[in-house]
C-alpha cells in the first residue's frame, strides 16, 4: 500500500473526523481521541494545575476524547519510585483537571497503567521474576495473591478516579506493561491458574475488567488499550489476541484502543520512518471481529491520513497524541475549515519521547508551550505597542520567533538569503525517513502568510536596512565546518549540504567524517533502499520483519531479510563512544539498526592523516590503514554565521533597534531544533 504525502494547503472534507460518537455512556463530539502519553505533570500531585491547563487547552481546542498519562494502581506498579500513582492523596486533587475538561465540553479518561517488570526501582513486579532490557532492577514474581491484590487495586483506583470527575478510565494493556507480560509465553511461565496456557495467561486482564466495570458502574466508560501485535518474540498469536479481546467486550469493556509493539520491541512503531497509519490495518482486522468502537493508533499524526483511516472503514476512532502536542487546536481549525493552519507534527519524539524516558517534561519541537502552558505565555500587544519586527534567516528558529512575534500583533518581516525557507530543516527533510519534516515547512509556510508575516527570499540586509525596526532577531543559523586534510589528488571531498542540496554527488564508496546527527543522516541518505520503504507500508513491513502473528511467528516479527547495499559506506569518528550515541533516546536505536542493516561500516577512535589517489589515510586501532573510497563527505560540525549582530549592534543609534541571537546563530554546538525553536518563542514573548 503506498501512502502519499498530503498537502496541508488541499481543502478536504473531514465529515467522518469530525462526526459524534455514540460509546454508551456517553457521546463523544467528534472521533479525536488524545491518545495516552506520559508528559511529566503527573507524578507530583502540585503539578495538578499545570497538567489541568495542558489537557484543559486541548479539550477548549474541541479533541472528543483525552486520554490521561499512566498512572499506577499501586505502588509496585509505579514506572519510577516517585510516578504517579491513582491514589486517594493524587486524586483528590485532579478535580481541576477533570472540571477544566468538562467546562470546554469535553470527556476525559484516567489511565490506569501498571509498569510489571518495566517499573525503574526495586519494588517491581511481574508475571515472573527476571529484568527487562529498559530497567536495571530486577522484577520479582507476583505470589497468587499478589496478582488477586493487584486485581483489587486496579478496581479501587478507577473507583477514584470516577469519583474524582473522571468519565471513566482506561486500562493499559499493550506496550508490554503489566497485563501485556501476562499474555505473553516469552514472560509468563506461571504453572498457576494465572498462566499454563493461552487461557490462563489471559486470566488476569480478563479479571482486571471484570473488576473495574463492577466498580465504575455502567454510567462511566471503560477503555481497555489491546496489544495488536506484540512484536516481540514469543508474544502473542492473533488468535490469542482475538480471543482476549471478546473475553474483554464479555466483561463489559466499551471501547477497544489499539496498542502496538512493546517500549523493548525492535521495530520502530512511532518514529517518523514509519509509514502514516501502518498499523490501522490492524485495527480493521479486530474491528471486523468486535461488536465495540476500536480506535486506530501509531503514525495517524495527520488530519488527511485520520480521515482516511476512518472512510476505509479501518476504525471508529483515532488516536492523535503527538499531533495534539504540536497543535492543540487541531479540531477546532478543522471545523472552522482552516486546515492550512494545523501545526504539523513531524514524529521526532525529541521534545515529548525522548524528554520523557529520561525522566523530564514533555513538550514539543514545533510548540514549545505545549506542557509548559502556565509559564510560556504569548500576550497579544494592543495595536499602538506593535513594534516592528526583523527575522533574519528562515531556518526552524527564524520562522518561529517570526509567527510567534506577528501571532502577538507586532510588524514582522522575514528576511532569507536562500530561495527556499528552512535552513537544516529543509536537508532533514531530503532523508529517507523524514518525508514528512517538508510538511511542517509547509505548515510553517501558511501559518506565516496567516499572520501577515512580509517574507523576503534571497534577500541578504545590511545593518543600514534594519536600522529602522525596533527589534532584530538574528537566526542566520550555520555552515558546515570544514576541515583541512593534506591531499594529493585521489577522492573528492565534499559538504553534507552539498550533497543533499544535490550540488555534488557521491560515488560507489564513500566515507563520512563525523558520526554525529548529521553524519548517520547522511549514511543512511547514501545507503537506505529506494524508494523510501517509509513511502509504502507493505515495502516497509517486509523490510522490518513484520509478519502476521501466528504460532511460527509469534508477537508478529521474523528475522529481516538481507538486503543488497547501494553502496560501500564508511562512518567515521574521532571519538570511542559508540556511533550515533547522542541520538534521541527513542530514535537512536532505529537509525543504528538502520545503518548495521545497511552494511555501513562503521570506525570510531580514528585519526585522519591524508587524502591521495590511494584514498583516505587514517590511524585506527593504533593500525594505518587506507579506505580506498572515490568520495569523503564532511560532517564535522558547524560554525554560527552571527556577523550581523555585531553589524547592527555597531550601526545603530540609540537603543534601537535591539538586537536578539537565536538558533544556530547563537549555539552551533550540538546544533539543537527544539533549542532553537524555544529560544524563538521565549525571545518573541518578550518582545
Amino acid at each position: 500500500m503506498s501512502v502519499p504525502l498530503p498537502s496541508p494547503t488541499a481543502r478536504r472534507s473531514f465529515t467522518r473526523l469530525l462526526s459524534p460518537l455514540d460509546l454508551g455512556p456517553f457521546e463523544v463530539r467528534n472521533r479525536i481521541v488524545m491518545g495516552s502519553m506520559h508528559v511529566g505533570l503527573e507524578d507530583r500531585p502540585a503539578d495538578a494545575k499545570k497538567l489541568a491547563a495542558y489537557l484543559g487547552e486541548r479539550a477548549r481546542g474541541g479533541v472528543g476524547l483525552i486520554v490521561t498519562g499512566g498512572f499506577s494502581p499501586d505502588r509496585t506498579g509505579r514506572l519510577t519510585p516517585r510516578g504517579a500513582q491513582a491514589d486517594d492523596r493524587t486524586l483528590r486533587g485532579h478535580r481541576v483537571i477533570t472540571r477544566e475538561v468538562h467546562e470546554a465540553d469535553g470527556r476525559i479518561l484516567l489511565q490506569l497503567l501498571h509498569a510489571g517488570r518495566y517499573a525503574f526501582h526495586p519494588l517491581a513486579a511481574s508475571s515472573a521474576a527476571g529484568k527487562s532490557k529498559l530497567s536495571p532492577f530486577r522484577a520479582r514474581r507476583l505470589t497468587r495473591r499478589g496478582v488477586g491484590r493487584t486485581v483489587q487495586h486496579f478496581a479501587e483506583a478507577a473507583r477514584l478516579a470516577v469519583e474524582a470527575g473522571y468519565d471513566g478510565v482506561e486500562i493499559m494493556g499493550s506496550e508490554g506493561y503489566l497485563l501485556n507480560q501476562f499474555l505473553a509465553p516469552a514472560t509468563n511461565r506461571r504453572r498457576d491458574r494465572w498462566g499454563r496456557g493461552a487461557e490462563g495467561r489471559r486470566a488476569l486482564p480478563l479479571a482486571v475488567a471484570a473488576a473495574v466495570r463492577e466498580a465504575i458502574g455502567e454510567g462511566a466508560l471503560l477503555s481497555y488499550r489491546i496489544s495488536l501485535l506484540d512484536l516481540v518474540p514469543g508474544g502473542q498469536t492473533w488468535q490469542e489476541t482475538t480471543a482476549l479481546a471478546h473475553g474483554l467486550t464479555e466483561r463489559g469493556v466499551d471501547v477497544l484502543s489499539s496498542g502496538i509493539g512493546w517500549h523493548e520491541a525492535r521495530v520502530p512503531t512511532i518514529v517518523t520512518s514509519v509509514p502514516r497509519a501502518a498499523f490501522a490495518e490492524n485495527a480493521a482486522a479486530l474491528r471486523d471481529l468486535v461488536d465495540v468502537p476500536v480506535i486506530a493508533s501509531n503514525r495517524i499524526h495527520d488530519p488527511a491520513v485520520a480521515e482516511e483511516v476512518l472512510a476505509g472503514g479501518q476504525a471508529d476512532l483515532v488516536s492523535m497524541a503527538r499531533p495534539l502536542l504540536a497543535d492543540p487546536h487541531l479540531p477546532r481549525k478543522l471545523a472552522d475549515d482552516q486546515a492550512a493552519q494545523v501545526v504539523a507534527c513531524i514524529s521526532c519524539n525529541q521534545a515529548c519521547l525522548d524528554k520523557v524516558f529520561v525522566g523530564k517534561r514533555a513538550s514539543c519541537l514545533v510548540n514549545p508551550r505545549a506542557g509548559f502552558e502556565t509559564e510560556l505565555v504569548l500576550k497579544p500587544v494592543i495595536e499602538r505597542r506593535a513594534r516592528k519586527v526583523a527575522v533574519v534567516g528562515a531556518g526552524p528558529a527564524g520562522l518561529e520567533a517570526a509567527l510567534a512575534a506577528a501571532e502577538r500583533g507586532h510588524i514582522v518581516t522575514l528576511y532569507e538569503a536562500t530561495a527556499e525557507i528552512g535552513g537544516q530543516l529543509r536537508l532533514a527533510a531530503r532523508i529517507p525517513g523524514k518525508e514528512d519534516y517538508a510538511q511542517a515547512l509547509q505548515s510553517w509556510r501558511m501559518r506565516l502568510a496567516a499572520a501577515g508575516v512580509g517574507i523576503r527570499l534571497e534577500t541578504r540586509p545590511t545593518a543600514r536596512d534594519l536600522a529602522g525596526f525596533h527589534d532584530v532577531i538574528v537566526a542566520t543559523g550555520v555552515v558546515p565546518r570544514e576541515i583541512t586534510l593534506p591531499a594529493e589528488g585521489g577522492p573528492q571531498v565534499i559538504s553534507y549540504a552539498d550533497l543533499l542540496e544535490g550540488r555534488a554527488e557521491a560515488g560507489q564508496r564513500v566515507a563520512i567524517i563525523g558520526a554525529g546527527g548529521i553524519g548517520v543522516d547522511v549514511a543512511e541518505f547514501l545507503s537506505a533502499p529506494r524508494p523510501s520503504p517509509t513511502l509504502d507500508i507493505a515495502a516497509w513491513k517486509q523490510h522490518w520483519g513484520v509478519v502476521p502473528a501466528d504460532e511460527e511467528h509469534r508477537g508478529g516479527v521474523t528475522t529481516r531479510p538481507v538486503e543488497e547495499p547501494r553502496r560501500e559506506v564508511h562512518l567515521l569518528q574521532r571519538k570511542e563512544t559508540r556511533i550515533g550515541a547522542g541520538l534521541g533516546r527513542t530514535t537512536g536505536w532505529v537509525h543504528r539498526a538502520e545503518l548495521r542493516h545497511a552494511g555501513v561500516i562503521q570506525h570510531r577512535g580514528v585519526t585522519y592523516r591524508h587524502v591521495d589517489e590511494d584514498g583516505l589515510h587514517l590511524v585506527e586501532d593504533e593500525q594505518e590503514t587506507v579506505l580506498a573510497v572515490d568520495t569523503i563527505v564532511v560532517c564535522a560540525g558547524q560554525v554560527s554565521v552571527d556577523d550581523l549582530a555585531a553589524e547592527v549592534t555597531a550601526a545603530r543609534k540609540g537603543r534601537t533597534p535591539r538586537v536578539h541571537v537565536i538558533g544556530g546563530a547563537d549555539v552551533a554546538a550540538e546544533l539543537d531544533a527544539e533549542r532553537a525553536i524555544r529560544q524563538a518563542v521565549e525571545v518573541a514573548a518578550g518582545l
